[in-house]
């Protein structure tokens, strides 16, 4: 089956190279429109692809969205997204694209932090009663969004398995006045050159869970990211979440 990567920056080359190492797939190329020079299966442009695509692992930039989306459509090619930032327009395009491809959009691709996500659910709907919920997540100094893709990923995972939904509390700065049981507090850290590290913190009276995953390397988001390319080769239309790659209901 045929690979191509779109973003040729750490991330980038990160997948390209565990694509490689799996047998069971052939890397096609990588298209990184900010490269200086094109090389041997690297280009500037999905057009100078010649080879036919299955599946494409976008780890790139918002601003490349629609080229990609209207590549896929045209040539009948299922997309991986694992970028983040979109506007609600490009929301609104990657959600019609659907109708017509397979498209997975995952704000992030490690199965562990898919798996907590899911799992955190169960956590939230027994304890939200009595405990409060706060995030805490931690990142590298270069990383530019905050809170990260990954926090709200959990955010998201907890507000809708529960049947009043929280507000996000992105910090404490200028709030005068006791926590209230209608938030869920988000803290971001940055420093040094840490990977990435969450922490859901399940509070109550007198004792607390927290549940943590903390990244290592980068490899992690490329290996997970090949396992969900895989599972949309010959997927039809439709809106795939991680959740389906690692088949849990």
């Amino acid at each position: 089956m045929n690979i191509a990567v779109y973003g040729y920056g750490n991330m980038g080359k990160l997948v390209c190279d565990e694509v490689q190492k799996d047998n069971s797939l052939n890397f096609v190329a990588a298209i990184d429109p900010f490269i200086k020079e094109e090389t041997d299966k690297v280009y500037k442009s999905l057009n100078k692809v010649k080879e036919n695509i299955d599946v494409i692992i976008d780890f790139s930039n918002p601003a490349n969205i629609d080229e990609i989306l209207e590549y896929c459509i045209k040539n009948d090619i299922n997309l991986l997204i694992a970028t983040t930032g979109f506007s609600k327009e490009q929301e609104k395009n990657i959600k019609e694209a659907s109708k017509k491809i397979g498209v997975l959009q995952a704000a992030n691709t490690s199965l562990g932090v898919n798996l907590i996500a899911e799992t955190i659910k169960y956590f939230a709907q027994t304890l939200y009663e009595n405990f409060d919920i706060e995030i805490i997540e931690k990142h590298h100094n270069q990383k530019v969004d905050s809170p990260s893709g990954t926090a709200k990923l959990f955010f998201n995972a907890i507000n809708d398995s529960l049947p009043e939904k929280k507000e996000a509390i992105n910090g404490r700065e200028g709030i005068i006045g006791k926590r209230t049981k209608n938030e869920i507090g988000i803290h971001a850290v940055r420093g040094g050159s840490i990977v990435g590290e969450h922490t859901i913190i399940f509070a109550g009276t007198d004792e607390i869970i927290e549940v943590k995953h903390e990244a290592l390397s980068k490899r992690i988001f490329a290996k997970g990211a090949v396992v969900a390319a895989k599972y949309l080769i010959n997927k039809p239309a439709g809106n795939y979440k991680m959740k389906e790659v690692l088949n849990l209901k």
